[in-house]
């Protein structure tokens, strides 16, 4: 079975679901499946191996410049085309503006009017390759931003055409009051060209058919994959050596992308009331800081180091797969206090593959998580002290027994172990 995977790239930065995006066809191929991943807007970044096609259709310089200049559209492919490589574009990134929703509506809406937008010669040229050339038995577009390209390919394409679901919504709620009615009007009545829908939780299973007006029959939940090679797990708390390590502090982090659906701010404010009780910890943040995020958090995190200077740390993001477990088995505890109920929740699976447990709210995916695993703690998150005193009781207790975190993640979400069930999933749509 030959599977098209259709991912959004993430203009630069390294983003969860186009990594997870990349498992998912590494995964594929394991089960002894012809998949292929397909950029869209901009190259991908992954910190695994990149499995994806050398192309980038529906150029995000390309698709930018077909909304905003009058006329571009109409220019011949031969002076268009050369934007669309994946050097030129990953150079313009650097300089771009960003994916912030809340400038986008006009674009989101051009994009999901399809062949009737002014991005049709970027779609027709994308159904082409897709029809004429690949030629998959079955698509997955990996976010519902992307059904306009369904307008021309559905009359098209006679096999399956799927959607993954990956946290489309906090994107679509960032739009401006404006746009938004617009946007989700045309995004509803795309959805009904799919064939089926595919979440990583039952919690967004529920969520996005009542969100995008689709019967919840239409959804099948498939398992976050995970890549465990070269994973050195973090030394379980209960097998350190207390007396060799009496000044080592006890380190709870934060590794996530900054920004405020994430919780960081909760993180940091919370850690404001715990390093005064505990005098032997330390908060740690990690992950990839948008510049539009940037003068907010060092405000944020200026005032928390205040509170305990030398115990707040801000390591950055990690500029590949090895720095980043190193990150992970530098923590004893992941904390990610999102506000945004989340979808998948992958960093929980990578801080378990390296023994690290995690304490989290009770709500989106984690509580699915917290039951598939045996392990993690989930706190209250409907109160304003939910999160410090789920921080303080961790602290206080005996740590619990995380030597068996890491097989515990390969069992039930290593590539490995969910090929088969992937497959099987597929097919039933």
């Amino acid at each position: 079975m030959r599977i098209a995977i259709i991912t959004a790239g993430g203009a630069g930065m390294f983003c969860g679901s186009c990594m997870q995006d990349n498992t998912l066809a590494r995964t594929l191929r394991l089960a002894g499946e012809d998949a292929v991943l397909v950029p869209t807007y901009t190259p991908i970044t992954v910190d695994e191996e990149d499995v994806s096609v050398d192309r980038v259709f529906l150029g995000g310089v390309n698709v930018y410049l077909d909304s905003v200049l009058p006329g571009w559209r109409r220019l011949p492919g031969w002076m268009t085309s050369w934007l669309n490589r994946p050097s030129i574009i990953r150079g313009l990134t650097k300089f771009g503006g960003g994916t912030e929703a809340s400038k986008l509506g006009s674009l989101t809406l051009d994009m999901l009017k399809g062949d009737a937008g002014p991005q049709r010669r970027e779609i027709h040229e994308f159904v082409n390759y897709l029809c004429d050339e690949l030629k998959p038995d079955v698509i997955i577009f990996s976010n519902a931003l992307l059904s306009g390209v369904l307008t021309e390919l559905r009359p098209r394409f006679n096999g399956r055409i799927l959607c993954l679901l990956q946290g489309d919504d906090i994107f679509l709620e960032g739009l401006t009051a404006k746009w938004k009615p617009r946007v989700m009007k045309q995004l509803q009545a795309n959805c009904q060209l799919f064939d089926g829908f595919l979440t990583h939780s039952r919690f967004y299973r529920h969520f996005m058919a009542g969100y995008l007006n689709v019967p919840v029959e239409k959804f099948r939940q498939i398992p976050l994959s995970i890549d465990p090679a070269d994973v050195v797990p973090h030394p379980p708390p209960e097998t350190v050596d207390r007396a060799a390590s009496v000044d080592r502090k006890i380190r709870v982090g934060f590794f996530a992308r900054i920004c405020r659906e994430k919780g960081v701010q909760n993180f940091l404010t919370a850690s404001k009331h715990v390093l005064t009780e505990f005098p032997n910890t330390e908060f740690a943040v990690a992950g990839y800081l948008p510049a539009e995020s940037t003068q907010w958090f060092e405000g944020l995190l200026a005032e928390a180091s205040a509170v305990a200077p030398g115990r707040v740390h801000w390591l950055g993001s990690p500029a590949g797969r090895s720095e980043k477990f190193r990150i992970y088995s530098s923590f004893d505890l992941l904390c990610v206090p999102t506000d945004y109920h989340e979808p998948k929740g992958l960093y929980v699976l990578e801080a378990g593959l390296a023994g690290v447990p995690s304490l989290l709210p009770n709500h989106g995916a984690f509580p699915e998580l917290v039951e598939a695993l045996g392990h993690g703690t989930l706190y209250d998150a409907t109160t304003e002290s939910g999160l410090v005193e789920g921080l303080q009781q961790h602290l206080a207790r005996t740590p619990n027994n995380s030597a068996t975190l890491p097989q515990r993640v390969y069992a039930a979400f290593a590539m490995q172990a969910t090929a088969e069930q992937l497959v099987e999933t597929i097919r039933s749509l």
